[in-house]
């Protein structure tokens, strides 16, 4: 049998997922996001829409589309009290949870803008963010989180009418703008929908801007919505299919791809506990659909790492063996290699490694799609070879934000894959990767010239520059080389511009020289040179004195100085005085290492 059709018949789906259920919803007729979760509610009203812990209970719980409907109609009866008028914002600041899906779609049925907020996010940044939207209203998980934002407020923020707060009561006495959810209307009748023009205001995203300050990304519903459909153009979703949500919401790569993807698909979502508590809830819930970042990936397999240093020798050498074959037959799979004898040891050796890999994923897991951050290479070989289909892909939130993904059958792990069906991609000026479809946002909310400055071109040619470099190769796959501005992308997906975090810190006479680092890394970190040498905690303590501006992600955890300069004599400036990261990053790469051992 020839490799080709050897991988046409590796690629057929299993017979359980072509008699397995589809039910999409499509993008046109639902027209909005409110319209879509009306649509949902139609078809299925008590099929399980989401689970939950319970802690009180200490057990999962799961609620129906029907209850969701329920509850957002609830929360609708509050809003219309507060006489809202449509495109006024209703700010959101909570964990992942039904709570969360009920206030979103209240808002948008009432053709309010949502506006997601990071809960871990600092004070002075959400603070920004409810003056800069004017927030009429605001959802919070608990009253202390009101007090915090208000306390950094120095206006109280007159624009918030109303304060709702989901867990507790009776704290906020004394405060005539807060209210409890737990007093919201109780016989608040049927949900409203939305089903005007598709391409109205949805959401204003918050992202990190070029002087510190994040920049209001403009969402419309049409935006979303046709993400949402091109992405499962990519990737089949059942309605017996199960995420677990554990990205939070406020990120739009979850928000698109982990939630409302799976309503315009009918499958179920768990929302995980916590970080902490992720691998229980693998176990416990045994998702068969995956929505993360390089980070979860690579918590695993350094987990697999250590596990493989204590253990005997053997042990690792069975390892690296089952994954060389896996890598093989994952590419006579994919119909890029030859058939080769070792295969028949895969039974033997790779099997009960495979096994092992998949039960810490939860043993039922049949698609993981990895964005927000480049993936390493030699993390998703492994998973790949071990038979996990792991599909990298990239965006912005920009772009709403998925423009490009790898699939199941067609995985080049070195790329980002190929650009959806509604999105057109293309090499600009400087090699910088270019975009466009009906994904791309509106603009920045109240800033027109860094909307000017995201487009090329205008009209009917009118790009989105994504500061990425790229290429694309022969058969339309898109390799992501480099970034026209320096520009750190965390693990976490949080994207960090060092350069305006340094220029802060350097305003504090002790730093003579900084350069802020973490590509790829769970946290920001930093290598100085100094005046005068200082424990590690003063030095951190007057970093962080000078980068409160900056978003709640972006704190610099760990930092290594000395009193020796960076100069163009010893290779760590260029002669206009610039740092040469590559260089500075090689001679401090112990360092480095020291600064991120463990994570």
């Amino acid at each position: 049998m020839s490799s080709s059709k050897s991988a046409k018949k590796m690629n057929r789906r299993p017979k359980r997922e072509s008699r397995a259920a589809t039910d999409i919803i499509a993008a046109g007729p639902a027209a909005t996001l409110s319209g879509l979760f009306a649509e949902r509610v139609a078809r299925s009203p008590h099929k399980v829409a989401f689970h939950e812990f319970d802690a009180a209970a200490g057990q999962w719980k799961s609620f129906s589309w029907g209850d969701v409907a329920h509850e957002a109609a609830r929360w609708q009866a509050a809003f219309r009290e507060m006489e809202l008028a449509a495109g006024e914002r209703v700010a959101l600041l909570h964990p992942n949870s039904r709570h969360w899906a009920a206030v979103d779609q209240a808002a948008l049925g009432l053709n309010l803008v949502v506006v997601p907020l990071y809960v871990d996010d600092r004070a002075s940044n959400l603070v920004y963010i409810l003056r800069h939207t004017e927030a009429r209203a605001l959802v919070v998980q608990r009253h202390e989180q009101w007090r915090h934002i208000s306390e950094e407020s120095d206006d109280s923020l007159p624009s918030i009418a109303r304060v709702f707060v989901v867990d507790g009561g009776g704290e906020g006495e004394g405060d005539g703008r807060v209210r409890f959810a737990q007093h919201l209307p109780a016989g608040a009748g049927s949900i409203t929908t939305h089903r005007g023009d598709p391409h109205s205001l949805a959401s204003i995203v918050y992202t990190s801007g070029t002087t510190g300050r994040p920049k209001g990304v403009m969402l419309s519903h049409a935006n979303i919505l046709w993400n949402v459909h091109g992405s499962l153009q990519k990737i089949k979703i059942r309605t017996d299919d199960l995420f677990l949500s554990f990205l939070p919401l406020s990120h739009t790569f979850e928000r698109s791809v982990g939630h409302y993807l799976p309503v315009m698909a009918g499958a179920e979502v768990a929302f995980n506990r916590s970080i902490e508590q992720l691998a229980d809830d693998l176990r416990e819930m045994r998702p068969t659909v995956l929505i993360a970042v390089p980070r979860i990936f690579e918590r695993v397999q350094r987990k697999i790492a250590a596990q493989l240093d204590a253990g005997p020798r053997l042990r690792k050498i069975i390892f690296r063996l089952a994954v060389a074959v896996g890598w093989r037959k994952f590419l006579h799979r994919q119909g890029r290699g030859w058939w080769t004898p070792d295969a028949l040891l895969w039974p033997l050796i790779g099997k009960p490694v495979a096994r092992t890999i998949a039960a810490a994923l939860g043993g039922r897991l049949r698609l993981a799609v990895c964005g927000g951050a480049p993936l390493a290479f030699h993390v998703s070989r492994t998973f790949l070879a071990l038979g996990v289909d792991l599909c990298q892909g990239y965006g912005l939130t920009e772009s709403a934000p998925v423009l490009s993904s790898n699939t199941p059958a067609a995985n080049r792990p070195r790329s980002i894959g190929k650009p959806l069906g509604n999105v057109q991609l293309r090499i600009g000026e400087g090699e910088e990767l270019l975009a466009r479809g009906p994904n791309i946002m509106r603009g920045y909310w109240r800033d027109e010239a860094a909307t000017r400055a995201a487009f090329t071109g205008g009209g009917g040619d009118r790009w989105l520059r994504t500061g990425d470099c790229a290429r694309l190769d022969a058969d339309g796959y898109v390799y992501i080389t480099g970034r026209r501005k320096e520009i750190l992308v965390l693990s976490t997906g949080e994207k960090i511009p060092p350069a305006d975090m340094e220029a802060a810190i350097g305003e504090d006479p002790l730093f003579e020289q900084v350069m802020v680092i973490g590509e790829a890394k769970p946290f920001l970190a930093a290598l100085a040179v100094v005046a005068e040498a200082a424990p590690a905690e003063v030095l951190l303590a007057r970093i962080a004195a000078r980068t409160r501006r900056f978003p709640g992600y972006a704190r610099i955890r760990k930092v290594s100085a000395s009193t020796e300069p960076w100069t163009v004599q010893n290779g760590l400036l260029t002669p206009t005085l610039k740092l040469k990261r590559a260089n500075i990053l090689q001679q401090f790469e112990a360092e480095v290492e020291e600064m991120y051992a463990g994570h």
